[in-house]
C-alpha cells in the first residue's frame, strides 16, 4: 500500500516521502481493529445503497407496470425499512468515524509537538510563529484527512464500484462498456492537471502563513501600534496579506474546479449516452422501463466511484505538499541529546557550577565564550555583568543545556551535565527573567506550573514570602481568577513576584535572575533582591544586570567581554 501510494508521487525527495507515509500510518495501525469494523459498516452501507435502485426497478417493473399492488406494496415496504436501516447505520457509521478521525489527529499533533520541545530556541527563533502554526494545525488536518477520510472514501469507492460494475453488466453488459471509454479519459485528465494542482495548494498554504504570522506577531502589540498611532498602517497590511490569500485561494478554486469539471462532464455525456441507447431499446420493446432506470442510476453510482477514485490521485498530491511541510519540522534535530545512562546528582544539591575551558559561539559569529575557565561556588551571590548582546543569557542558556558548548564543559557539583537527564537538570534551575512568562489560567496554575504537586502549605507560604498576598486579595477568586493571557493585566512588579514565588516553590539549587528586576525602581528592587536572599540564602544565586545597584552585595562580580570572564574584585556587602 504504502509503496503504491509513493509511487503515485513524482517528487525530488521520494525517499522523505516515503519517511513520512511510513510515519502517518504508525499511527494508523494501531487502530487497525477500529477500521476494520468501520469497514464491515462501510461495506454494509454500500450495500444497502445498491439495493434500493434494484428496488426500484422490482417497484416499477413488477410492480407498476405489471399492475400487482400487492408487490407494489411490498416492495415499498421494504424500501422503508432499507432506507430507515441505512439512515440509522449511516449516524452510526459517521459518528464511529469521527471519533477515529479525531483521535489520529490528536496524536498526529501530538507526536509534533512533542517532537518540537527538544528543539533549541534557535529553531523557534529562526521561524515564523504563524509558519508552525499553519503546519500544526491546518497541513496535519490535511495529512489526517487523507490518511482517514479519503482512504475510507477509496475502499467505500473500490466496493460501490464493484457492485455497481456488477449489476450493470447483470442488467446490460453492452451498456457496460460505456464505462470503459469514460476510466481511461478522466485518468490521463487528471494525470496532466496534478502538478497544477500541487503547486497552487503549496502557493495557498504559504499565503496561509502569510496571514497567520501577521496576526500572530501584530495581535500581541496592539498596545504599542495604538501608542505609535499605526493603526491604520497595520490595516493596510492585513488588507495585503488577505487579498494575496483570496486571490491565491480563488486560483486554487479555479483549478481544482477545472479538474473535477472534465471528468463530471464526462458523466454527463456518458449517462446521456446510456439513455439514448437504453430507451431505444425501451421503445422497441427490447428491454424494461425499471432496468434502464436502475441502469443509470448504477452509472452514476459507478462513475461516482470512479471520480472519487481518480481524485484520490489529486488528494495524493495535495497531501504530499503538507507531509512534507511536517516533515520538515520533524525531521529538525535537537541540538543537545539526553545521555543514554544518565547519572544523578547526590542530594543535598548544593549549586557548585563550574566552566572548564568552555568555548560556544554561534554559526557565523565571533565566540560568545573563548576557552573560559570559571567557578561560581555553592551558595553564594554571583554578579555577571557585561555589555548588551556579549552574551550573558546564552551562559545561562548554556547551564540549563539549550545549547551544548563546541568545546569544554559545564558542572553541576562536579558532574558534567551532559550526563544528566534534562529533566532533573533543569529542575535544579530557576531562571526568572525580565521576561516573565505566563499562561492563561489561574494564578494558582502559574505559581505551580514548574512543582505541580505542591502542597496548599507549600503554596501558602511561597505566596506570604514573595509579598503576594495584597495581589490575591484584589482578584475576585484569589488563588483561582484567571490572570489573562500572557498575565497582560498585571504590572511588572506583580509578574516578578509571581515569577519569584514559582522559583521559590521550584527549590532551585541555582537561582539565575536576568534582568528580573528591571521593570521596577532601585528601591523595590532592593526590596526583591533582600526577599530572594532571605528565601534563598543556601541557593547560588546568579545576578545578571546593568546596574550597579542590583549588583551590589555580591560575592563575587565577573565581567563577560570578548568571550572571556574575569573577576572585577569582591563586591562590598551591605
Amino acid at each position: 500500500m504504502l509503496n503504491w501510494l509513493v509511487a503515485a508521487i513524482h517528487g525530488p525527495d521520494r525517499q522523505a516521502l516515503e519517511r513520512g507515509f511510513h510515519w502517518l500510518y504508525s499511527f494508523v495501525r494501531p487502530h487497525k481493529l477500529r477500521i476494520a469494523g468501520l469497514l464491515g459498516l462501510s461495506l454494509l452501507g454500500t450495500g444497502i445503497v445498491l439495493l434500493q435502485p434494484w428496488l426500484t426497478k422490482l417497484l416499477i417493473d413488477d410492480g407498476l407496470l405489471a399492475q400487482d399492488y400487492s408487490t407494489l406494496l411490498t416492495i415499498a415496504l421494504v424500501m422503508i425499512g432499507v432506507g430507515i436501516g441505512g439512515t440509522l447505520l449511516s449516524g452510526v457509521n459517521r459518528y464511529l468515524h469521527t471519533k477515529l478521525s479525531g483521535t489520529i489527529l490528536f496524536e498526529l499533533r501530538a507526536d509534533v509537538y512533542r517532537h518540537l520541545q527538544t528543539l533549541s530556541p534557535n529553531f523557534f527563533a529562526e521561524r515564523r510563529t504563524g509558519d508552525l502554526l499553519a503546519r500544526m494545525d491546518g497541513d496535519i488536518a490535511e495529512i489526517q484527512r487523507f490518511a482517514v477520510d479519503s482512504l475510507f472514501a477509496a475502499v467505500s469507492a473500490v466496493i460501490g464500484l464493484i457492485g455497481a460494475l456488477a449489476l450493470m453488466i447483470t442488467l446490460s453488459w453492452q451498456l457496460s462498456l460505456l464505462v470503459l471509454i469514460l476510466i481511461p479519459l478522466e485518468f490521463f485528465w487528471l494525470r496532466w492537471m496534478r502538478r497544477k494542482v500541487e503547486q497552487q495548494t503549496r502557493l495557498t498554504r504559504e499565503r496561509v502563513t502569510d496571514l497567520s504570522s501577521f496576526l500572530v506577531e501584530t495581535l500581541p502589540a496592539t498596545k504599542f501600534i495604538q501608542s505609535t498611532g499605526r493603526e491604520q498602517h497595520e490595516q493596510q497590511r492585513l488588507g495585503q496579506f488577505s487579498d494575496r490569500y483570496l486571490n491565491q485561494l480563488l486560483s486554487l478554486q479555479v483549478t481544482e474546479f477545472v479538474t473535477q469539471a472534465v471528468p463530471s462532464t464526462l458523466t454527463s455525456v456518458t449517462r446521456a449516452a446510456a439513455f439514448l441507447i437504453g430507451g431505444w431499446w425501451v421503445i422497441q420493446g427490447q428491454w424494461q422501463l425499471g432496468s434502464l432506470i436502475a441502469f443509470s442510476t448504477y452509472l452514476g453510482m459507478a462513475t461516482g466511484p470512479v471520480n472519487s477514485l481518480l481524485g484520490l490521485y489529486v488528494a495524493i498530491q495535495r497531501m504530499s505538499v503538507s507531509l512534507m511541510r511536517v516533515a520538515e519540522l520533524r525531521q529538525a534535530e535537537p541540538e543537545v541529546k539526553p545521555p543514554q545512562a544518565p547519572r544523578t546528582l547526590e542530594t543535598p544539591v548544593k549549586g557548585r557550577v563550574a566552566l572548564q575551558a568552555v568555548t560556544f559561539q554561534y554559526a557565523e559569529r565571533e565566540p560568545v565564550l573563548n576557552n573560559t575557565s570559571v567557578v561560581f561556588p555553592a551558595g553564594q551571590k554571583i554578579a555577571l555583568s557585561g555589555a548588551s548582546g556579549v552574551g550573558k543569557s546564552t551562559l545561562i542558556d548554556l547551564l540549563m543545556r539549550f545549547h551544548d558548548p563546541q568545546q569544554g564543559t559545564v558542572t553541576l557539583d562536579g558532574v558534567d551535565i551532559c550526563d544528566l537527564a534534562l529533566s532533573e537538570l533543569r529542575q535544579h534551575i530557576a531562571v526568572v527573567s525580565q521576561d516573565i512568562v505566563l499562561f492563561r489560567g489561574s494564578l494558582r496554575d502559574n505559581l505551580t506550573y514548574a512543582a505541580p504537586n505542591t502542597s496548599a502549605a507549600a503554596l501558602e507560604r511561597a505566596v506570604s514570602d514573595a509579598r503576594l498576598i495584597s495581589l490575591i486579595e484584589q482578584m475576585p477568586d484569589g488563588l483561582d481568577s484567571v490572570i489573562g493571557e500572557r498575565g497582560q493585566r498585571l504590572s511588572g512588579g506583580q509578574k516578578q513576584r509571581i515569577a519569584i514565588a514559582r522559583a521559590l516553590l521550584q527549590q532551585p539549587a541555582v537561582l539565575v535572575l536576568d534582568e528580573a528586576t528591571s521593570a521596577v525602581d532601585e528601591a523595590t528592587e532592593q526590596q526583591v533582591i533582600t526577599a530572594i536572599d532571605q528565601l534563598f540564602p543556601n541557593t547560588t544565586r546568579i545576578l545578571i544586570s546593568h546596574r550597579p545597584s542590583t549588583l551590589h552585595g555580591c560575592d563575587q562580580h565577573w565581567v563577560l567581554e570578548q568571550g572571556q570572564l574575569r573577576q572585577a574584585g569582591e563586591v562590598a556587602r551591605v
